[in-house]
């Protein structure tokens, strides 16, 4: 089946319980258990092993490609989750440069105490990259936060498997639309399922995905840190699934118009988004990706003051964190999605306090343009 296809078709029981063709939120947490059953394959919401939840890993796991996935209470208990499975104390890890805020701030402040070591390394030079004999596993992102730079993805599975390396990606700023990162080669590919996934504005959730054993380690780690997904939660997100490749293809489609439209602004002076001739990365990035994804950043010619006047300007954007959803979001990262890193850490990432994220929607591209045009008619 073809994506659209699966996100409708994909992992659903034919027939449903009670002939039902919409799968029901099973939100009991008491189950009867089979004789035998191993302590992780127990009904109960926190093991991941409820109806709804495991309705809900069949359908990510074919939107995904991969034999198996689990979904997780939000993006940042996927990342941590795959970390504390894959890591042990004197374990080293690899992480490109450009990581999430959060991310960032979970290793900085925590990888240490947890006894594990890490590089970071410029995903788009393959001939820096060093495995030591401890590490274990390298971690990028497909599209980064907030500066859209696209790595040298099909180099990172290369290296990972020619060092016996678990290759891990966080595919939220792309999703399965705009990228595959199993079929590329990845062993594990996790999302904030908050943002594209469920596309709505209203679940926060993870996912992750890859090899049956590797995502069952995964799971049972899961397990016992508690961070699963509730049972409506997850019913909401797999109602976001099926209009995931609608979505994302409308938000292209839109965020292509905004960077063209801010690119060519005289009052803008640098736009992010790998989809532009000159951006750096546009070459591997079209052969690489299926699609360039809803996001853009920019900085205002004017610098701070005039990106704080373009945000009380605009109409139809929310000034708000978060991403992915069918409105269109504007915020300054300095603020929300990086606040947690130190201004010398932002500063090395190239993240400035004037720079704006912008999550382009589903609405009508020449309805967001217009409202751009008025608004920066007023800086």
């Amino acid at each position: 089946m073809r994506f659209d296809t699966l996100a409708v078709h994909g992992g659903e029981r034919v027939p449903g319980p009670e002939g039902s063709v919409v799968f029901p939120i099973f939100q009991g947490t008491v189950f009867t258990v089979e004789p035998g059953s191993d302590y992780h394959d127990i009904k109960y919401p926190r093991l991941n092993s409820t109806p709804t939840q495991t309705y809900l890993h069949d359908k990510l796991a074919a939107l995904e490609g991969a034999e198996a996935a689990v979904a997780t209470s939000s993006g940042m208990a996927a990342v941590t989750t795959i970390l504390h499975t894959l890591l042990g104390t004197g374990d080293h890890l690899l992480v490109g440069d450009g990581l999430y805020g959060g991310t960032h701030d979970f290793l900085t402040k925590h990888a240490a105490r947890l006894g594990w070591e890490y590089t970071v390394i410029d995903t788009h030079d393959p001939s820096s990259w060093e495995a030591r004999a401890n590490t274990k596993a390298v971690l990028v992102e497909t599209i980064t936060n907030p500066l859209m730079r696209v790595g040298r993805h099909r180099e990172v599975v290369a290296f990972a498997r020619a060092n016996g390396l678990t290759s891990v990606v966080d595919n939220t700023f792309a999703s399965p639309v705009n990228f595959r990162p199993i079929a590329a080669g990845f062993d594990l590919v996790f999302n904030s399922a908050t943002k594209y996934l469920n596309g709505h504005s209203d679940v926060v959730a993870g996912t992750v995905a890859g090899a049956a054993a590797l995502v069952e380690q995964v799971r049972h780690t899961q397990n016992l840190y508690g961070g699963s997904l509730d049972p409506h939660a997850g019913y909401l997100l797999s109602r976001g699934l099926k209009t995931l490749g609608v979505r994302v293809r409308q938000q292209n489609a839109n965020a292509h118009a905004m960077a063209e439209f801010l690119s060519g602004h005289p009052k803008v002076a640098a736009v992010n988004y790998a989809g532009l001739p000159d951006h750096p990365d546009h070459a591997h990035a079209a052969e690489l990706l299926n699609g360039f994804g809803g996001m853009v950043s920019f900085r205002m010619a004017g610098g701070l003051e005039a990106a704080e006047v373009l945000l009380s300007a605009l109409t139809l954007p929310a000034v708000a964190p978060s991403l992915g959803g069918v409105e269109t979001l504007i915020t300054r990262p300095a603020l929300t999605s990086h606040a947690g890193m130190s201004p010398a850490d932002r500063a090395t990432a190239g993240i400035t306090d004037d720079l704006i994220r912008l999550s382009v929607g589903i609405e009508d591209s020449e309805d967001l343009t217009d409202d751009f045009a008025r608004a920066l008619d007023k800086v």
